[in-house]
């Protein structure tokens, strides 16, 4: 941990991730020797993370304070929120996750198949459940309302008093699924005294009142009214009211649906068994059984709303999908604006599905879509039922936070009440006062899924450097004195040069036979056996000072990786007359 002037008795809130961004929500809140975890997710990478799939926050501090873990609470199903569990428990163990029933059911689906399942229990809530977590947190779940069914607000109670985390929500009135916000119960809290609001801070720059999700209906059903041929509809899996409208409206208009994406299924899947979504099960059907269907009866159900590079829509864009294309007459309409940093990648979606001949909806300006975080009014209400003594804006890039603390400045916290934080900042409360108090690791973790593996700092920037300068790559093998064998083999990939390969070639020759020259020595002494030469250490050498002199010469920055072959016999004998054993060219490269 970096400074840290923590005191022991107060109620430390650690967020690892969330602050400053969207995506990775981890928070921990830690009183004496217990620890508990307030949701574990996960972010999307950026186009410079070239193979990487996932990105997650630094868990350092978790794995060096493991045993003191004493469960999870999860306020609700999306990825930001729970899809970073399964790769925190392959790291340590988590003994309790309590969470609501559809959240539950897709992160058991999570940990079976990422091989976990054993290392926790998975406890399903309902609205105003209270659980006890070790001996100093109890935690009570009330309903809020979201862009996902079976959303949470939490009160956690500690030693010290309340302290409410709002989770993601907005106020919506007229809920699909009828679960209304029980605003009742933030109220009591209210009254009883709230130390400390922890509250969602997306929508903090945006006047007014976030829109109802029933809003989006009836531009829906217009939308998809007009479309003459087959429709295509993408939007977030986790959707599950928009999902229901979807189902609802294409059963209104004789259309039959086919649902594309495994994200999409899976939920599709687990909200049926739930029942938060009903339809009759003749309505949804298989890909090929809507071929021969005429296409004004076609829906085409679709994950790929923000340009996911795997997903089935960017997939049916890039004409990569194996059974959907594109043709004339198709309607495409994105139910779903673009999170923050998913633009370029929607639009050029959007761009390649036009060229096709679809004819694409989209925009907000449509109102297809309506955001599932609320808006300044909504974050005051919030304010004002809970009364809090202390404020922290949570859950936003850092000009969201400011704006909701303002906000809260406005509705009577005073400015010395509330502070602005960072993830890794130690925040530390007491029934008094509220600072930071240090700082623990909160970088981030990259996880390459393809190989089940975590993608170091170097890793990355190996992966930078060969996709913007290329890769050199050469072959040389060396004999026991320390002399080349042969004109070493050069090869480039994505590197450009104006220097001919065959002067490049030669002059890799020349600098190879210089480095040996000049420091054979150090890696194999005049006196010893042949196993005495430090074959590995010269090949790290001869790659650096090759790097390095690539670079000068060539005045760019690809990398440079050297295959050393050493021959497989040495003499039998040397002058002083003792045996070398020999090393073959595979154990030198291990």
């Amino acid at each position: 941990m970096a400074k840290n002037e923590a005191n022991n008795s107060a109620l430390k809130i650690i967020p690892l991730g969330g602050l400053h961004e969207i995506g990775k929500n981890t928070c921990l809140f830690e009183y004496d020797d217990e620890i508990i975890l307030l949701d574990a997710g996960l972010a999307f990478p950026t186009e410079a993370m070239h193979g990487v799939n996932i990105v997650l926050p630094d868990t350092t501090y978790l794995r060096e304070n493991r045993h003191k873990i004493k469960g999870m609470i999860v306020t609700h199903g999306h990825e930001d929120h729970i899809g970073g569990i399964a790769f925190h428990l392959k790291q340590f163990d988590i003994p309790v996750i309590y969470g609501p029933r559809l959240a539950m059911a897709m992160l058991e689906g999570k940990l079976e198949e990422a091989g976990v399942r054993d290392r926790t229990e998975i406890r399903t809530v309902l609205p105003r459940d209270v659980v006890r977590i070790g001996k100093n947190f109890l935690v009570e779940y009330i309903r809020n309302t979201h862009s996902i069914a079976d959303s949470f607000t939490v009160a956690i109670h500690t030693p010290l008093g309340v302290v409410i985390h709002t989770g993601d929500f907005k106020i919506d009135h007229t809920p699909v699924d009828g679960e209304k916000f029980d605003l009742q119960r933030l109220a009591e809290h209210g009254e009883k005294g709230v130390l400390c609001l922890l509250s969602d801070s997306t929508n903090a720059e945006v006047p007014g009142f976030t829109p109802s999700e029933r809003s989006v209906y009836p531009n829906l059903e217009r939308v998809f009214s007009q479309a003459p041929g087959r429709l295509f509809v993408t939007t977030f899996a986790s959707s599950v009211h928009r999902i229901n409208m979807i189902l609802d409206i294409a059963k209104k208009q004789n259309r039959v649906v086919t649902v594309v994406g495994r994200s999409m299924l899976n939920l599709i899947a687990h909200a049926r068994n739930l029942g938060y979504i009903k339809c009759e099960d003749n309505l949804l059907q298989p890909l090929h059984a809507v071929r021969n269907l005429p296409d004004e009866r076609v829906l085409i159900l679709t994950t790929g709303s923000q340009g996911e590079s795997m997903s089935a829509m960017t997939r049916i864009a890039n004409k990569e999908h194996p059974h959907i294309k594109i043709r004339e007459g198709d309607t495409v309409v994105f139910s779903a604006n673009p999170i923050p940093g998913n633009t370029i990648a929607v639009v050029n979606t959007i761009d390649k599905l036009m060229i096709q001949g679809a004819k694409v909806v989209y925009g907000r300006d449509k109102g297809i879509h309506v955001s599932g975080h609320g808006c300044q009014e909504e974050q005051k209400l919030m304010i004002a039922l809970t009364r809090p003594k202390f404020f922290v804006p949570f859950h936003g890039e850092h000009r969201m936070l400011v704006k909701h603390a303002e906000t809260a400045q406005s509705m009577g916290i005073p400015a010395e009440n509330m502070i602005i934080i960072q993830n890794g900042d130690i925040v530390e409360l007491t029934e008094d006062a509220i600072r930071v108090a240090g700082k623990v690791p909160s970088g981030i973790e990259l996880v390459d899924t393809t190989s089940s593996g975590m993608v170091s700092a170097k890793v990355l920037q190996e992966r930078q450097r060969m996709a913007s300068e290329g890769i050199i790559t050469i072959a040389a093998a060396i004999d026991w004195n320390g002399k080349l064998l042969a004109k070493p083999e050069t090869h480039l990939r994505g590197v450009v040069t104006s220097v001919e390969r065959s002067l490049l070639q030669t002059w890799v020759k020349q600098r190879i036979e210089e480095i040996l020259t000049v420091r054979w020595t150090e890696f194999a002494p005049e006196q010893g056996e042949a196993a005495d030469i430090d074959w590995g250490g010269l090949q790290g050498t001869l790659e650096r000072e090759l790097q390095r002199s690539i670079r000068r010469e060539l005045q760019c920055q690809p990398s440079v990786t050297l295959l050393m072959q050493i021959p497989d016999e040495p003499p039998v004998k040397v002058a002083d007359g003792r045996r070398r054993r020999t090393r073959t060219a595979a154990q030198v490269a291990s």
